[in-house]
């Protein structure tokens, strides 16, 4: 990598810019950054209409994603957007079919739990797979290729005989969906600045939870017709989502490095940003002439030029090493083993929580989970995260810390600890279905929120390595999806309703709640302990 950092010691964590004082004071973090020029002249970072240093910096290239109209990104968005709401949608759509699935294959409920399980195995296989390659042949790609196995693993569930052909295509079809968490969230990054990054991850999450939630609603009524056309209706959103990919969705893989280092800086007045906080010395290439983002072939199966490539294997290596750096490896286990996987508690549940009801009015019950999921995107996650960042960043003297998006997580996880204890109660004391509507919503709010603040804070700590620690992310998201319907059933039918959800409600709040109080107090020192991962995102880096 042909980067050169000139920092002030005192500061610990060297790359990013960002650091703690001895007692791990917020007030001693400084975020800083210089461009290194050949010419020995150094550029602070730009401002924001609000006084905040940000990044990416833009160039002053059309084809720079960060200069393409708000249409325009906002166009991708959706296509993103829809991937990663079909991320989710896979796993849960067939909930409503459990009782014919059970028949057609002649298996027990415990062993049809495990249909939503095994494509949430191959969501936390496929960021492994996928993600070097969208960093070496570029975002779109990787999305249709993904989306035509995907399409073709859907048409094999919807005929598949046996329940053998059945599981192989529901790992497959959520391989090919997979590249919707880590290359969609690297598209979004592409597309916007880091200040816009709370609200636009709120909508990217909020697309995999309203897959969640949407799924079982549609698969209800799809059921009315047959458990088949539920994959049949599915594989034709795969098919729409291919004809969005194939006209709409341009490369957004930059080569911003480079490019910064060639073409003049932007100098709009407002939406401007620092220099990735590193240092970078000027490429020894002359001409600006490079194939980039919508000059690149249609159909481009050769590697963007402009920039370092990882290898393909790098995203397993990276992995690896992303569990040298704390703050990543704690926040993501912390909601994801004492959060997130409650979500499939729910899901699988339904059926059996709610016997006396046919599926179609099963799918319905799930629009508690769905409007809290929305209500808590407008109103509590990604927007509101961003203003409270704002707000703390000008009071600690317009420096911005990673922790301040910790702030929202303290009543996410209550709301999520107390949806989950009533409504274990609310089953076992038989109470009306709206007392269950009442609780998802609070659950799910919780959970959206939840998990905006996880992915825009562990992104925040580590911009320059977003792939990585949303690889990360990924994969034990999923596996702790996969996990859960295994053991699910059997607790129920060991302790019961009350207890089963009571002890997960128990361990949300009191598990998560002190962990995240801790990580608030030393994630500064923690990151600063550990320094920085040794790569960055390909974008950040050049020949």
């Amino acid at each position: 990598m042909t980067m050169a950092t000139e920092y002030d010691e005192s500061k610990a964590n060297k790359v990013l810019g960002t650091s703690a004082d001895q007692n791990g004071s917020l007030d001693g973090i400084q975020e800083k950054a210089t461009l290194n020029h050949d010419n020995g002249e150094n550029y602070e970072g730009e401002l924001t209409e609000h006084g905040v240093r940000l990044q990416p910096q833009p160039t002053a290239d059309q084809l720079d994603p960060l200069n393409w109209s708000s249409f325009k990104k906002h166009l991708i968005l959706a296509i993103v957007m829809w991937k990663y709401f079909l991320f989710t949608y896979i796993t849960t759509t067939t909930v409503p079919a459990f009782p014919q699935i059970q028949t057609q294959y002649n298996i027990s409920y415990a062993q049809v739990n495990w249909t939503v399980a095994i494509p949430a195995l191959g969501l936390a296989f496929g960021p492994l797979f996928w993600s070097s390659l969208a960093d070496i042949y570029g975002r779109r790609i990787i999305f249709i290729i993904g989306t035509i196995i995907a399409l073709v693993a859907t048409i094999g569930s919807a005929v598949a005989s046996s329940y053998g052909g059945y599981m192989a295509a529901r790992f497959f079809q959520g391989f090919g969906v997979s590249p919707g968490a880590t290359v969609g969230m690297a598209v979004v990054g592409d597309l916007f600045f880091e200040y816009e990054r709370g609200q636009k991850l709120g909508l990217w999450v909020l697309a995999i939870d309203a897959g969640l939630l949407v799924g079982p609603i549609i698969g209800g009524f799809m059921d009315l017709v047959s458990s088949a056309w539920i994959d049949w209706l599915t594989a034709i959103l795969f098919g729409a989502l291919l004809v969005l990919e194939l006209a709409f969705m341009s490369e957004t893989l930059y080569p911003r490095n480079l490019m910064l280092s060639r073409r003049s800086i932007s100098t709009r007045d407002a939406s401007t940003t620092d220099i990735e906080k590193l240092g970078r010395n000027r490429s020894n290439a002359t001409d600006t002439n490079l194939k980039r983002t919508k000059e690149l072939p249609f159909i481009n199966f050769k590697p963007v030029p402009g920039m370092r490539h990882p290898k393909p294997w790098d995203s397993v290596i990276r992995f690896i090493l992303t569990f040298k750096f704390p703050v990543v490896v704690i926040g993501v286990f912390i909601y994801c083993f004492t959060w997130y996987w409650w979500v499939l508690s729910i899901i699988t549940m339904i059926p059996a929580a709610y016997v006396q009801y046919p599926p179609q009015i099963q799918g319905l019950l799930f629009l508690g989970l769905l409007l809290g999921t929305l209500f808590s995107e407008i109103f509590c996650s990604g927007r509101l995260s961003d203003w409270l960042v704002l707000r703390l960043t000008k009071r600690n003297n317009n420096v911005r810390v990673a922790e301040m998006r910790l702030w929202l997580a303290y009543p996410a996880a209550l709301l999520s600890a107390i949806g989950l204890i009533i409504w274990g109660v609310s089953i076992d004391k038989s109470y009306h279905w709206i007392v269950g509507q009442v609780v998802f919503f609070s659950f799910a709010a919780g959970i959206q929120m939840g998990n905006t603040v996880i992915t825009s804070y562990i992104v925040d700590c580590y911009p320059l390595q977003s792939m990585s620690v949303i690889t990360f992310y990924s994969v034990f998201l999923n596996l702790s999806a996969f996990i859960n319907p295994f053991f699910i059933a059997p607790w129920q039918a060991t302790s019961g309703w009350t207890w089963t959800f009571g002890a997960q409600g128990i361990i949300t709040f009191f598990a998560s709640v002190p962990v995240i109080a801790a990580m608030h107090k030393f994630g500064p020192r923690l990151r600063a302990k550990s320094g920085q991962p040794s790569w960055v995102n390909p974008e950040y880096d050049t020949l």
